[in-house]
């Protein structure tokens, strides 16, 4: 995996797509920096955070979504519209993080318990 790669990720139980250009951030760097100073997501963008049980807001400009993932690529926790200045504690059993543009895992219909395609290995 690199901090470049671009993955397209699907819902095993509709087969809709999550996200059409995930951007992975598996080093230490890339996922401290995570989105800060970028525009706000597109609709089918996102950043996949690996390893990552928790996140935070400071110094963002825009809510977005969030799925954290077990290592089967199992969603274990959802929060949805995640606010600029707030935290996501840690989910016990988080391997990695899904964020999203604001509404999509509602628009998708992503729930917890819900198996993610096209991940690398978590």
């Amino acid at each position: 995996m690199s901090g470049d790669e671009v993955r397209s990720l699907s819902l095993a139980r509709t087969g809709a797509t999550v996200a059409e250009r995930v951007r992975v951030a598996d080093t230490w760097a890339s996922r401290l920096v995570g989105l800060l100073g970028t525009p706000a997501l597109a609709p089918g963008d996102g950043l996949l955070l690996v390893p990552c049980n928790a996140v935070h807001m400071l110094g963002m400009r825009y809510a977005i979504d969030v799925a954290y993932l077990d290592g089967q690529g199992l969603v274990v926790s959802l929060t949805h519209q995640l606010r600029p200045g707030r935290v996501g504690w840690p989910v016990r059993g988080a391997r990695a993080v899904l964020e999203l543009s604001a509404g999509r895992l509602a628009e998708v219909g992503v729930q917890a318990g819900d198996q993610l395609l096209g991940l690398p290995p978590l």
